[in-house]
């Protein structure tokens, strides 16, 4: 069984965002650190790093325009030559001033188209990276009642997202991202999975369902949307992080790693570890205190550990109890898995595979973090919005 448990830990790729080895903070400031990389090439750079020490995060999410180059093609090539490859494309229409009222579903025709070129500019930039995942995120919504209307809103989104579909090529797909709140506050455009669920249906296969752990209600099972997209087919992947109170953007597993194991326990249970589903395991994080590379660094290994429980459920034993109606015995099986610590297996396997066992320890003794404060004087660090 740990033979088994290894082989799948060892196929599992954990995404990074690139906007996560940039500046970032709160509304009131955002916290500037030494060595943050000043463009893409040098946010690919610290990217490499999470990969090289950790093994499972070989890809490197965009973010346009924030992650704009000239030449993506070379991009690309750069993030090869340090051993990594570019993943989703994250498109922005939410920080122009012309996104005021909305982007897509904006009252405004002039808006909406130029929103809608931006989501076929991203498209253009999966073809020209290699990149198969476009990720689609609106902060349009409404403020006050009467402020516009609901209905029509709908029918505005349906029409963007059916022309972002039609310009897909073979092998790319779209994930549409919900969420609660924020910026809106009295209503937002695609609020919850069953709106981003009946827009993909529509669509066809290519358009699927991304899951912020973030954007829920206090209290949400969202391993109950887990099972049920993963049940009809429309989970398209994560975006890994934690929150205490609204949108926190924390590392995942920090506010609550019982939840990621239910989380992963249905992805397991599901087979979205069996990368033919096409289930992505990306990261979205904003790091305002801690350091970028090891926030990043701890996240992965958060995934893994929570990962690696989930696939020491006992599944027999614990069908065996739900058949029987043993209500504290199908609990006990899972806590058992939960209570485990997977610490030491998952040494082991970064052992076997010519890793340092504790990652963090082996990047804090690399140097790297002087050395990038050292050579990365002067420009314009990146952060929200570059």
């Amino acid at each position: 069984m740990t033979t088994d448990i290894k082989a799948t830990l060892r196929a599992q790729r954990i995404e990074t965002p690139s906007w996560a080895y940039g500046n970032s903070g709160t509304r009131f400031k955002v916290f500037a650190q030494k060595g943050v990389p000043r463009d893409p090439y040098e946010k690919l750079a610290d990217a490499a790093q999470v990969h090289a020490h950790t093994g499972a995060a070989p890809t490197v999410a965009l973010h346009i325009p924030w992650d704009a180059v000239d030449d993506y093609a070379d991009l690309a090539r750069h993030a090869r030559e340090h051993g990594v490859a570019i993943g989703a494309i994250n498109s922005n229409v939410f920080q122009d001033d012309d996104y005021m009222l909305g982007s897509v579903t904006n009252p405004d025709p002039r808006v909406r188209r130029k929103a809608l070129a931006h989501l076929l500019e991203c498209v253009d930039i999966m073809d020209a990276t290699g990149s198969d995942t476009l990720k689609l995120w609106f902060s349009d919504g409404l403020n006050y009642p009467g402020q516009d209307d609901l209905r029509a809103r709908q029918d505005r989104l349906a029409e963007a997202l059916s022309a972002v579909y039609e310009r897909l090529g073979d092998g790319q797909r779209f994930l549409l991202e919900y969420k609660l709140f924020e910026p809106a506050f009295y209503a937002t455009d695609v609020p919850d999975w069953g709106t981003a669920y009946a827009h993909c249906l529509r669509l066809g296969p290519k358009a699927q369902v991304v899951v912020d752990t973030g954007h829920h209600a206090p209290g949400t099972n969202i391993e109950f949307i887990v099972a049920f997209l993963l049940r009809e087919g429309r989970l398209g992947g994560f975006d890994f992080n934690s929150r205490f109170y609204a949108d926190d953007d924390l590392m995942v597993g920090a506010a609550d790693p019982f939840q990621l194991f239910r989380i992963m326990h249905e992805v397991v249970r599901g087979g979205g570890l069996d990368p033919r589903t096409g289930v992505a395991f990306m990261l979205d994080q904003c790091h305002n205190i801690e350091p970028k590379i090891p926030g990043q660094i701890r996240s992965v290994m958060n995934v893994q550990e929570a990962t690696a429980k989930a696939l020491l459920v006992d599944a027999a034993a614990l069908r065996a109890a739900q058949d029987a109606g043993d209500v504290l015995g199908a609990n006990a099986v899972l806590m058992d898995a939960y209570n485990t610590d997977v610490r030491p297996l998952l040494a082991e396997l970064r052992e076997e595979s010519g890793l340092d066992p504790d990652p963090m320890a082996a990047y804090a003794r690399s140097g790297y973090s002087d050395k990038i404060a050292a050579e990365r004087v002067g420009g314009t660090q990146a952060g929200w919005g570059a």
